[in-house]
């Protein structure tokens, strides 16, 4: 009887890019929509701020993800270099520095070092990086594909309340990109919670939580300076 086991780690970098833009955008969008609408301001001028908000944001989210992950993309290179110099100096302590991570992980001396051996036979470079570093194939950064994946989710979550906010009167306009962008937000929770193997309901409501509460301040404070002027 075979047996199939479907992981999910190694989505989690793509993944995470790709439901903060998407978050990012719908969230961002819809509470600058609502907070400019309820200081009344024009229907041209909500579609206005909406459409720069999109920009902006996704210009922001590919710059940020792009620096962010480039640091850890030096970081990881760094200590390649470093470890690569360690074994072009003393191959045998690094051996039995492998072989020593085994132990420490229930293995036995004997076959921790028969492992170490024949594992940096093959590649002690790539043995090392993931067994002492940390770094896998999947798990590498990759700072132009998550700055891409972030920008473009973005534009796609923020583009959701904008053509709503351009479809519905102004009258209404307030209650339906709120209602349309929670509908929206939970949408994204549940999908990202099932790509990532998690509880579609607990992903849902997370996300959906801390959109509410975003859009309910925005609202607050766009009624504030609404009143003022």
């Amino acid at each position: 009887m075979s047996h199939t086991e479907i992981h999910r780690s190694h989505r989690v970098g793509w993944l995470r890019a790709a439901v903060l833009g998407a978050n990012d955008g719908i969230v961002s969008t819809a509470s600058l929509i609502i907070g400019v609408a309820a200081a009344n301001t024009s229907h041209e001028g909500v579609l206005l701020a909406g459409v720069a908000g999109l920009v902006a944001g996704a210009m922001s989210m590919a710059a940020g993800e792009y620096v962010s992950v480039s640091s850890q993309s030096d970081t990881e290179n760094a200590d390649l270099a470093l470890e690569k110099k360690s074994l072009e100096k003393d191959f045998e302590f690094e051996k039995n520095e492998l072989a020593i991570i085994y132990e420490e992980r229930g293995v036995e001396p004997l076959l921790a070092q028969q492992v170490a051996e024949q594992l940096m036979e093959h590649d002690a470079l790539g043995a090392h990086a993931r067994d002492e570093i940390g770094i896998t194939e999947h798990g590498n950064a990759q700072p132009v594909k998550a700055a891409f994946s972030s920008a473009g989710t973005f534009t796609i979550g923020a583009a959701l309340p904008l053509v709503v906010a351009w479809l519905v009167p102004v009258n209404l306009l307030i209650p339906l990109v709120a209602v349309s962008s929670l509908v929206f937000l939970t949408l994204l929770g549940g999908i990202a919670a099932r790509a990532g193997g998690a509880s579609i309901i607990m992903g849902a409501i997370r996300v959906t939580f801390w959109g509410a509460l975003a859009m309910a301040l925005t609202a607050g404070v766009g009624r504030i300076f609404g009143v003022v002027a």
